[in-house]
C-alpha cells in the first residue's frame, strides 16, 4: 500500500519547508470525517446553542490571536498587521452570524391560514427553512482567516445549522489545523461534538469530498480552473448539489474624463494603493482601469507611475503563484501596443515587484490576442486601457465577463446627478455584484447589506459569501400543508412561542 503523502508547512519567504503538519486524507478517511459530521447534525438543532458556539469560537480565536497570527505569517508572509486585522474581521463575522441566528429572520417563516373564498381555495400552509446537511468548504489561499477554516462559508453554514468539513488550503496547513482545534474547543464548551467541524488535507481529498453522497452543498474560493472542475463534479453527481464558488474577477474601473481632469493625482494614488494592497492578492483587486486619453489621463498615469515605483517588492503566497505571475505579466507585456511604464516582475529570488501595463482601449473592443488582458492576473499588476471617447470605453465594458465589483470614478458634478453618471452606473450594474462610486473595491465590509458575489465567472451562483444573507446558501424551504399543530415544529405554531419574525396571512409580525 502506498504511504499517504505528507503535508508540509512551507515558508513563502524562502520556499523551504517548515514542518510536516499532517498527511493527505485517503478516500476512507474522507468518508469517515463526512459520516461523523453527518451524525453530528442533530447537535446543531438548537439555535441558542449555535449562537453561543459561534460567539465562543470568536472569543477563543481572539484569545489565541498571538499564536494564530505568528503561524499565519510564517505560512503566508502577509504580515502581522494585515493578519491581525483579518482575524478581527473573522471574529466579528462569527459574532454577527450569532446575532442572525438569535434574531431568526433567516428562517423566513410564512403562515397562510385556510381561505375557502380564494380562487383556488388556500389550505393551511406553513413554511420555514431548514439546514441542507453537511457542507464542504474549500479554503482560500489569500485569506487564511476570513475565507478559510473559520471564514465566511464555515460561519454561515454553521449558523444555518449545518456541520462543516473543510478542505484545508496547502498554503497554510499548520494554521488550518490550529484554527480547527480552537473551533472544536469552543464546540466542546457548549456540549457539541468535535465532528461538527471536520478537516481534511490533499487535492485528491478535495475531489473525494465533493463526490461524497452525504455532502449536501459546497463553498469554494479560488481559481476559475479549480472552481469550475469542482462545480462540474458537483453537477455530475447522481444527486447534484449546490456549489457556491468564487472563481475570479477582473474588477474593472472606469475613470471619466471629468473625474480625471478634476482629481488625477488622487485617483492615481488611490489606484496604486488598491492594486498593490496585500501584494495584489485580493480577489477584488482592480485589474482593468479605463482611463481617458489626453492630458487629464496623462496626469493620472504619471501619478500612478510615481506611486507604484515607490512600492517595495513583496512575497506572494507561494512560489507556484510567483511563477504564474511572472509568466503572466511577461506574456501580456509582449502583446502589440502594450507598454510598461512600471514593469512588473521579479523583485528578488523570492519576491515580486509591482507594476502596470498600458494599452489603447481600441485593442480590447473586439476579440483577439489582447483578450488576455481581460483575464485576471493574480499579483501586483493592473492594466490601464486608454480610451478615446465614451463609445470606446463602453465597447470594452460590453465585452467583460461577470465580476465581483465594478467601480466608476466620477467628477463632483457627475456625482451630483448631472451629466451621464447615472447612465454609467447602469452600464456597470450588469457586470458585478458590488458597484463602487468614487472609491476602491479592495476591502469588503462585513455588514448586513454586503454582497460579495457576481455574475459568472465571479461566482457560480447569485449569492454572497459575505454578509448576513450568506446564510441562505445553506438552507432550503419546506412547507407543511394542513398539518396538526401538535406535529409542527414550534417555529410554526400560531402562538409563536419562540418570538420569531414572520409573515402571517400576508402581514409581517416582529
Amino acid at each position: 500500500m502506498t504511504a499517504a503523502a505528507p503535508v508540509w508547512s512551507v515558508d513563502p519567504r524562502t520556499g523551504k519547508p517548515r514542518e510536516q503538519v499532517a498527511v493527505e486524507a485517503t478516500p476512507q478517511e474522507v468518508d469517515t470525517v463526512v459520516r461523523a459530521a453527518h451524525a453530528a447534525r442533530g447537535a446543531l438543532a438548537d439555535r441558542a446553542v449555535r449562537a453561543a458556539f459561534l460567539r465562543a469560537a470568536a472569543d477563543h480565536l481572539t484569545a489565541a490571536r498571538e499564536q494564530l497570527v505568528e503561524v499565519a505569517d510564517a505560512e503566508t508572509a502577509l504580515g502581522p498587521v494585515r493578519l491581525t486585522g483579518e482575524l478581527a474581521r473573522t471574529c466579528h463575522q462569527l459574532r454577527a452570524f450569532a446575532g442572525v441566528v438569535e434574531e431568526g429572520a433567516f428562517l423566513d417563516i410564512v403562515i397562510d391560514h385556510p381561505d375557502d373564498s380564494a380562487v383556488p381555495p388556500v389550505p393551511d400552509l406553513r413554511r420555514h427553512k431548514v439546514p441542507l446537511g453537511v457542507v464542504a468548504v474549500y479554503s482560500a489561499s489569500n485569506f487564511p482567516f476570513a475565507f478559510s477554516v473559520a471564514g465566511g462559508d464555515t460561519a454561515s453554514a454553521l449558523a444555518a445549522g449545518n456541520p462543516v468539513v473543510v478542505k484545508a488550503h496547502p498554503d497554510h496547513p499548520a494554521l488550518s489545523e490550529l484554527v480547527a482545534k480552537v473551533l472544536r474547543r469552543a464546540a466542546a464548551g457548549h456540549g457539541l461534538p468535535a465532528d461538527v467541524l471536520g478537516l481534511v488535507h490533499g487535492f485528491d481529498a478535495g475531489v473525494e469530498l465533493i463526490r461524497h453522497p452525504l455532502i449536501a452543498a459546497a463553498g469554494f474560493t479560488g481559481s476559475i480552473r479549480g472552481g469550475r472542475a469542482l462545480f462540474d463534479a458537483a453537477a455530475a453527481r447522481p444527486v447534484p448539489i449546490p456549489f457556491h464558488g468564487e472563481l475570479g474577477s477582473l474588477n474593472p474601473v472606469l475613470v471619466t474624463e471629468a473625474a480625471a481632469a478634476e482629481r488625477a493625482a488622487g485617483i492615481g494614488t488611490g489606484l496604486a494603493g488598491s492594486m498593490t494592497l496585500g501584494t495584489g492578492q485580493f480577489c477584488v483587486k482592480p485589474g482593468l482601469v479605463l482611463v481617458p486619453s489626453g492630458a487629464a489621463g496623462d496626469g493620472l498615469v504619471k501619478t500612478l507611475t510615481d506611486a507604484v515605483s515607490d512600492t517595495d517588492p513583496g512575497v506572494l503566497l507561494d512560489h507556484r503563484m510567483r511563477d504564474a505571475f511572472l509568466a503572466g505579466v511577461t506574456e501580456r507585456a509582449q502583446l502589440p501596443d502594450v507598454e510598461s511604464p512600471v514593469t512588473p516582475g521579479a523583485g528578488g529570488e523570492h519576491t515580486v515587484s509591482a507594476g502596470f501595463l498600458t494599452v489603447p482601449a481600441e485593442r480590447l473592443t473586439a476579440p483577439g490576442p489582447h483578450d488576455l488582458l481581460l483575464e485576471e492576473c493574480f499579483g501586483p499588476v493592473t492594466v490601464v486601457a486608454r480610451y478615446a471617447d465614451d463609445t470606446e470605453a463602453r465597447a470594452v465594458l460590453a465585452r467583460l465577463p461577470g465580476n465581483l465589483t465594478a467601480t466608476v470614478q466620477l467628477s463632483t458634478e457627475e456625482a451630483s446627478g448631472a451629466g451621464h453618471g447615472a447612465d454609467l452606473l447602469a452600464a456597470l450594474t450588469p457586470l458585478a455584484g458590488r458597484v463602487v462610486v468614487n472609491g476602491w473595491p479592495t476591502g469588503v465590509a462585513v455588514a448586513p447589506a454586503q454582497h460579495h458575489g457576481g455574475p459568472y465567472p465571479a461566482t457560480t451562483s447569485p449569492s454572497t459569501s459575505v454578509g448576513a444573507t450568506a446564510i441562505e446558501r445553506w438552507l432550503r424551504p419546506v412547507v407543511y400543508q394542513n398539518t396538526p399543530e401538535a406535529l409542527l415544529p414550534p417555529e410554526l405554531h400560531d402562538a409563536n412561542p419562540l418570538g420569531l419574525p414572520r409573515r402571517v396571512d400576508n402581514h409581517r409580525e416582529g
